[in-house]
């Protein structure tokens, strides 16, 4: 997986009050951008799909972060729009529950046929309207591409086993039923990917699944919702198996205080994730939490340098440090620091710079403007509590949302700014000497998603992944923290939200249990 979290809330209305830009100026509108025609985009995009596309709410305007010109306009769902839609996906649910778990499989590994065909032109839109690199955006289409494979074949080996009883002559059996509806609440940094891990596994679990994404990757939402549509329909079946309600706080709201959302995934940040917790575990419902993270990389005194440089580069600098799993902290050995330092910096100065969607870009631009102050704010932070900027730091002179990748050292492990998850590409260079300090500072701070280790000490790399190693729910060895796989259960710990998607025996959390 390409992995990078956690947006701005996604409950949050981004934007969500911009007017409509007047036609004329809309990208979709223009030449050089009929592509997205496509994908069945307009000037205008109705934002509620429930087996009939509509919307009776506000109309906002997605913008192109690489340069914060207009792409076009979705008119969001109202809360009548979410009420019809709710109900239509529980009838829809009934119909799908009862179709065999492998003829699920059968329509979900249609579903991702149908992304294969659209992949670079899906993969475009990533770029233009999330703001990240050609190549990550058709790399997070082929996320929901593969976990659609994988799918396939779950939906032939989930269930339960027979177990012993005390009484003769009787067996104990753990059935496996879905859940009902499974709503699904996206961020910003991952529009596709996420609602894939979500909704391929939920549905040859036999959920329907509604679907919210973030209000500024609207566009994205709906060219998703129209591929999986259009499979349902071929199907006959009904198309409010998947829902789709564009909205901002008062949909999101509406979904965690529903209680016939029987399992609400979210996908945002800490803060926010504890509003929705609150609001579900107050009607005792479900919920799986994707939220921040505070990731570290330790480099120790044997590491191999050949592999720190680029790994470092990559989890710090990829997707303009707006991934979940970025890494923000870099602990290294006092002996080897300095010299890290030089290098790291010599290979930032090399990153291309540009255009999201040119193939020789590295490294593209912030989802917003709002996201720049945020990182000239946390860099200033950074220096009045005894930082020193040794590469970036500022705005780049260009249209869009661009910042130079920051490099921070002379913080303690311990200041407040090193423990604050900032959504932009800084990060911040820590000195240590013993191996039991530093696995307890990459534990202190109050998120634990991922984490990584370089050495060649086996026995250090065994007490990393055991119980006073790592606290994180992804735990690397060589390798940078911004790497995961869709055969492993993604998530973490503390202030993440204990929440697991994709591999593994993640399907469990999309379905109940009868003994």
């Amino acid at each position: 997986m390409l992995w990078v979290r956690r947006a701005a809330a996604a409950l949050l209305p981004l934007r969500a009050g911009a007017p409509a830009a007047a036609m004329s100026t809309l990208l979709v509108s223009q030449p050089r951008y009929a592509w997205l025609r496509e994908l069945g985009l307009q000037e205008e995009n109705p934002g509620v799909y429930n087996g009939r596309w509509g919307g009776g709410g506000q109309v906002v305007t997605t913008y192109c972060p690489a340069n914060n010109e207009p792409i076009a306009s979705v008119r969001q769902a109202s809360l009548e729009d979410y009420e019809e839609t709710v109900k239509k996906a529980k009838e829809a649910w009934k119909v799908w529950a009862d179709i065999p778990a492998p003829k699920r499989g059968e329509i979900v590994r249609q579903i991702g046929d149908a992304l294969r065909q659209k992949i670079k032109v899906l993969g475009s839109l990533v770029s233009l309207e999330m703001g990240k690199i050609f190549v990550e955006g058709v790399g997070e289409v082929q996320e929901y591409v593969d976990v659609c494979d994988y799918a396939v074949g779950l939906s032939r080996m989930i269930g339960g086993p027979i177990l012993p009883s005390e009484r003769p002559g009787h067996a104990l059996i753990e059935q496996w039923n879905p859940v009902g509806l499974v709503g699904i609440i996206t961020a910003f940094n991952f529009p596709v990917a996420v609602y894939g891990w979500n909704s391929a596994i939920a549905m040859i679990c036999g959920n329907a699944c509604l679907w919210k994404g973030a209000p500024t990757t609207s566009l994205i939402s709906v060219a998703v919702t129209k591929i999986i549509a259009k499979v349902l329909e071929d199907n006959k079946v009904p198309g409010a198996i998947c829902s789709l309600v564009c909205g901002g706080a008062d949909i999101g709201t509406a979904m965690a205080r529903d209680e016939r959302m029987d399992l609400l995934s979210f996908t945002g940040s800490t803060k926010v994730g504890k509003q929705v917790a609150l609001m579900v575990q107050e009607r005792f419902g479900r919920s799986l939490l994707e939220l921040g993270g505070n990731n570290a990389i330790i480099v120790f005194e044997d590491a191999d340098l050949n592999l720190v440089i680029p790994s470092a580069l990559f989890a710090a600098v990829g997707t303009a440090g707006q991934r979940c799993t970025t890494a923000r902290r870099l602990f290294l050995h006092e002996s080897i620091h300095d010299e890290v330092v030089a290098k790291l910096a010599k290979a930032y100065a090399q990153v291309r710079i540009g255009d999201p969607w040119d193939s020789d870009t590295l490294y593209g631009p912030l989802h917003t403007k709002e996201a720049v102050k945020m990182f000239l704010g946390a860099v200033e932070q950074a220096k009045q509590q005894g930082g020193s900027v040794v590469y970036g730091g500022k705005v780049i002179n260009r249209p869009g949302n661009y910042v130079e990748p920051t490099i921070v050292t002379g913080l303690p492990h311990n200041a407040p700014i090193v423990h604050t998850e900032t959504f932009a590409p800084i990060l911040y260079v820590l000195k240590f000497k013993e191996e039991e300090e530093v696995f307890a500072w990459n534990n202190e701070v109050k998120q634990g998603l991922s984490s990584s280790i370089f050495t060649k000490d086996l026995g250090r790399i065994f007490r990393w992944l055991g119980p006073k190693g790592s606290d994180c729910g992804i735990v690397n060895v060589n390798i940078p923290t911004s790497g995961a796989e869709i055969g492993g259960a993604f998530g973490g710990e503390k202030h993440t939200g204990g929440g697991r998607e994709s591999g593994s025996d993640s399907w469990k959390l999309y379905m109940r249990r009868s003994t």
